[in-house]
């Protein structure tokens, strides 16, 4: 006994080939999203509380200052990278006449700012914390930029045991 096939009607064939054509137009039309819309992943952003400022080859990025209150001692918080050849120094200074604070940034590698790491003290911040505090960032290679930096407090527990004793 031979089996024989059935032969397949022209309306499952004409089914069969509308869903795929269906498919291959809705696989085309959802990935051309990406072609027309910007990927934000690629872009740089500060992905915390803070700021950032860019001076050629050294990047600081999520600047913060923590501070008690209005006039008491602080610290800044956040990271500086060095993308160059060589060796940099990132000095830190606020309008009010305090004292600069410098750090060493060797080439290619970043620093954490805190103070469990590279310490940055301020003396007295001179605003509240809501605030922000104009910073003025600077290396030899890249120049000065002003940035005004936010000044938060411990209400938000995760700095809440890094704020300096107001006394």
């Amino acid at each position: 006994m031979t089996s024989r096939r059935r032969p397949v009607p022209a309306r499952a064939a004409m089914r069969t080939g509308l869903v795929v054509g269906l498919g291959l137009v809705l696989g085309a039309g959802l990935s051309a999203c990406s072609a027309t819309n910007t990927i934000t992943t690629d872009r740089s952003y500060q992905a915390s509380d803070g700021v950032g400022v860019d001076l050629g080859d050294v990047t600081a990025t999520n600047l913060i200052v923590l501070a008690a209150e209005e006039g008491a001692p602080g610290t800044m918080l956040g990271a500086v990278s060095n993308a160059g050849s060589s060796d940099a120094e990132l000095t830190f200074t606020t309008p009010d006449g305090g004292t600069p604070v410098s750090i060493d940034v060797p080439a290619g590698e970043t620093v954490v700012l805190g103070p469990d790491d590279e310490a940055v003290d301020l003396e007295e911040v001179p605003v509240a914390p809501g605030a922000y505090l104009e910073v003025s960032v600077s290396t030899d290679q890249g120049g000065t930029s002003s940035v005004r930096v936010p000044v938060l407090d411990g209400a938000l527990p995760e700095y809440a045991d890094l704020v300096p004793d107001a006394g």
